[in-house]
């Protein structure tokens, strides 16, 4: 029998000291590039059916100052109006990061169904206006269906991509970044990863859809190792949507994240206008239902603080390493 060699390390050591090694050296070399604090929003989408009051105060109370709004104009007529939505989040000292798009096979970009990927169309058109309208930054963009696993057939792809240039210049005209979300497999037919999303960035060729919403939930099924992932990114990383490794509050799974940290310091993602959002839906299958339960209030103000604060002693703790 061949004798085995020992190791000193696992693979997942050795990438996580890859990149504490590149953490430090940019720190010797540019300390004024740790000056700014990763900007925390939170995506409200999860929180059900409650009213935008109550989430807010929920957020403010946490020391927050930034949402990602649960983009909910499914139709003309539906949806947050923008002067309540303005007013409430002025109460509350509360800006717009963002505008979480949701698709799903009503609205789906790959679909073989052009109703269905007209409706996507117009969707995209009502979010683009409205996130413009509160002043947040980014639309996630989800290239096929969520809560779909099994394809339509061979040509999704370029039926996504044909069909998100049509609206690609409207999110240039309005100044707003579409963010291409990766989603794991089990959930969704295209996309899966930081590369595939590049390649359909890419594919796409527009000014207006150049970014990458990550998620750290699904990266820990398509990726490598989310690291190594966030540097693949780059500056195309616009937000990341985060949760632990079973998808609840930060700190009550096993998800390394004083790593990620070092790796979202790496590639500059405390620069104005990027965000670390969290997203703890819980785990499960696709998780849009979420959408319209009524969950506790009290377990919500214990999901938000618990997060928030695991988060920014976490970052305190890298920092000051």
């Amino acid at each position: 029998m061949t004798p085995v060699t020992p190791v000193a390390l696992q693979n997942v050591d050795l990438w996580r000291e890859q990149v504490a090694e590149q953490f430090r050296d940019l720190r010797r070399r540019h300390p004024e590039r740790f000056e700014r604090r990763l900007a925390l929003s939170w995506s409200n989408w999860g929180f059900g059916i409650e009213s935008l009051e109550t989430s807010a105060a929920r957020l403010a109370r946490a020391g927050l100052s930034y949402i990602e709004l649960h983009g909910n104009h499914y139709g003309p007529d539906l949806g947050y109006q923008v002067e309540p939505t303005l007013e409430v989040l002025r109460d509350h000292g509360l800006s717009v990061s963002g505008v979480c798009g949701m698709f799903s096979d009503d609205n789906d970009l790959s679909s073989n169904r052009p109703i269905q990927q007209q409706e996507a169309l117009a969707y995209i058109r009502r979010e683009i206006a409205f996130t413009r309208a509160v002043g947040g930054g980014y639309l996630l963009v989800v290239p096929a269906s969520v809560g779909r696993a099994e394809a339509y057939d061979a040509s999704e792809w370029h039926r996504s991509v044909e069909a998100l240039r049509l609206v690609a210049d409207e999110f240039t005209a309005a100044g707003i970044k579409a963010a291409i979300e990766p989603i794991r497999a089990a959930e969704t037919t295209l996309v899966h990863t930081v590369g595939e999303a590049i390649e359909y960035i890419e594919a796409v060729g527009s000014p207006g859809v150049q970014h990458i919403n990550g998620d750290v939930y699904h990266m820990q099924v398509g990726e490598k190792n989310i690291p190594l992932a966030i540097l693949e990114a780059g500056d195309r990383l616009l937000n990341l949507h985060m949760a632990d490794s079973n998808r609840a509050a930060l700190g009550q799974g096993s998800m390394d994240l004083d790593t990620i940290i070092q790796a979202l310091y790496l590639v500059g993602h405390n620069a104005p206008g990027r965000f670390v959002t969290p997203e703890p839906l819980g785990p499960g299958g696709a998780p849009y239902p979420a959408r319209y339960g009524r969950p506790a209030p009290e377990l919500l103000d214990a999901l938000v603080d618990d997060t928030v604060t695991y988060f920014r002693e976490r970052e305190e703790a890298v920092l000051a390493a």
